[in-house]
């Protein structure tokens, strides 16, 4: 059976450069004011952006306003370190 030129076995429609044309709402070096809203499973803040997903380390969950710097991108996510920290929200302290 024949997949096409694609690779695979995805009938000519996988390209691995897919996302290459899709522009990333985060640049390498750039700071942005996020909310962490989850935690990754190696223990690391969840954020995103248009939906473009960031890993934060430190991150915890409930910070709003926490200012990050993006240290790499990728073609599905970013990691990022945190710049400055913000209050905690989960039980009314700062």
């Amino acid at each position: 059976m024949n997949y096409g030129s694609g690779g695979r076995g995805y009938g000519g429609y996988y390209n691995s450069n897919r996302n290459s044309s899709f522009a990333k709402p985060v640049e390498v070096g750039k700071e942005y004011d996020v909310r962490i809203t989850e935690i990754s499973r190696r223990g690391d803040g969840i954020a995103r952006i248009q939906g473009f997903v960031i890993f934060v380390k430190d991150g915890k969950v409930g910070q709003e306003n926490v200012k990050i710097k993006v240290n790499s991108v990728g073609d599905r996510f970013a990691i990022a370190e945190l710049v400055t920290e913000a209050a905690v929200i989960s039980n009314g302290e700062s």
